[in-house]
């Protein structure tokens, strides 16, 4: 195997640190019923400032539960009080030492079959997903791959939840030095190709989001990290 170029030695390490960080998460037993998404949201926020001493994030920070998790990135739903037998995700972009990680994680609470389910199904689409852009990336667009992890969703029984299935990642603020254009997103309508380079001439690294809900539309889940690493 080739070692890791130091850009994506620099952003696997930042998600190793969100990694350890929701590992202690759930070491410190914070998400339980009856917290607000929003105490949970700040909890998480001052136990990254206690683990790396950050307060830098590259985008809003998620924390979703019950019908809020049908709803993707875009949207600001009212603070939900998480119940005992409930599901939530995270969506947290920390910045660790100018570089971003962007990191998603679904917990439930209870043992409702089909909320389990989901939580597992979601972590095997992406893991398909990373399969299949490991098989094709020399060729792949924007919109082949979209539409390839969206079909997932219906393979798994389940419905796609987002407009789009990812985004670049990099060095802090990558939207200000990318942009915010369709070919910086893995979007349907991206007809440019994963492996291209950037307007500077250096390689793009990609962040795979699955996001899956219910046909029922009451619940769904979110699973996030790193593609191209």
């Amino acid at each position: 195997m080739e070692p890791l170029s130091q850009r994506k030695q620099h952003l696997l390490d930042a998600q190793q640190n969100a990694v350890a960080l929701f590992r202690e998460v759930e070491t410190r037993g914070l998400i339980v019923p009856h917290k607000s998404e929003k105490v949970l949201n700040d909890e998480v926020y001052e136990l990254a400032f206690e683990m790396f001493g950050i307060r830098k994030y590259w985008h809003k920070r998620i924390v979703r539960a019950g019908k809020n998790t049908l709803l993707p990135y875009r949207e600001n739903p009212p603070d939900l009080i998480i119940q005992p037998e409930d599901i939530l995700f995270f969506d947290f972009g920390p910045v660790f030492e100018d570089w971003e990680a962007d990191f998603g994680r679904t917990y439930v609470l209870g043992n409702d079959p089909q909320r389990i389910k989901l939580r597992n199904d979601i972590e095997s689409a992406w893991n398909d997903g990373k399969r299949y852009y490991e098989e094709h990336k020399g060729t792949l667009t924007g919109a082949e791959y979209y539409r390839y992890i969206a079909s997932l969703a219906g393979n798994y029984g389940w419905d796609f939840g987002n407009i789009h299935c990812g985004h670049l990642i990099g060095n802090f603020p990558h939207e200000h030095i990318q942009g915010d254009e369709i070919h910086n997103y893995l979007h349907p309508e991206n007809d440019v190709k994963l492996s291209s380079l950037d307007m500077h001439g250096n390689p793009r690294d990609w962040i795979l989001e699955i996001h899956f809900i219910n046909k029922e539309r009451t619940f769904g889940g979110f699973f996030e990290q790193l593609l191209s690493v």
